[in-house]
Formats: structure tokens, sequence, C-alpha cells
């Protein structure tokens, strides 16, 4: 079992900036991928930023392309998600999540959607004021 832990969520205003953390705990050692996704009220959880371990490959969606910025440390046990430049529209709860399976054929590497993560954490709260 792995726990997920997100931290580093508040209230901030347009244009400011917020670091969020999530920090792993138990199975720590089979980590292939560490992704956030985020769900505002009444929408669908929608990909934002992930990394692949396995080389520090990095994606983002075309909406925070260019003002986040996704990390992790040597350990690959936590993952960071540097946000700038913040708007109203990136008031959501953000989630990160953990993939701890290697990937098939057949998955061809996929790490930007939520299928492709086992595990999650609670979420923390990002509200972004105009």
């Amino acid at each position: 079992q792995m726990q997920l832990v997100e931290s580093g969520g508040g209230l901030a205003q347009a244009g400011g900036s917020l670091r969020l953390s999530c920090a792993t705990s138990g199975r720590t050692f089979s980590n292939y991928a560490m992704g956030w996704f985020r769900q505002a009220p009444g929408k669908e959880r929608e990909f934002v930023a992930a990394i692949n371990w396995s080389g520090g490959s990095t994606i983002y969606a075309r909406s925070v392309k260019g003002r986040f910025s996704i990390s992790g440390n040597g350990a690959k046990n936590t993952v960071f998600l540097q946000m700038n430049s913040l708007k109203p529209e990136d008031t959501a709860v953000y989630y990160c999540a953990a993939r701890t399976y290697a990937w098939t054929y057949a998955e061809g590497g996929s790490y930007s959607y939520t299928a492709d993560y086992n595990y999650w954490g609670q979420g923390t709260q990002v509200t972004v004021s105009s």
C-alpha cells in the first residue's frame, strides 16, 4: 500500500503563485510515475501535470503549460507542483496520484489519464481570487 499526502493548497490572488507538495509513504520502492489532477465543482477530474520517474520526462495540460512546473526529489517519493501566474479558472481541488506498476505494451507508457494511476491522495483546495 502507498499513502499520498498533499499540502500547500490555499488562497491566492490572480497572478500569484502556490507550491503544492505530495509526499508518499508505504510502498515507495515501486513508483513509476506521479501526477497532479484537479477537479472543479461540477466538473470531471482533469489532468494537470505528471512526471515519469524513468528518465524524468514531464507532461503538462495545455491550460497550464508555461505556468506550472512539476518536479520531484531524488528519492522519487515526493513530487511538487509550482503554480505561477494563477488564474481564477485554476480554482479546484488538486489531487496527487502515483502509479506503482509497470506499463504493458498496450498502455504505451501513458501517464496523463486518471486510469494510469492506482493510488490517490485526498486532495488539497486551491482557490484563486480575481
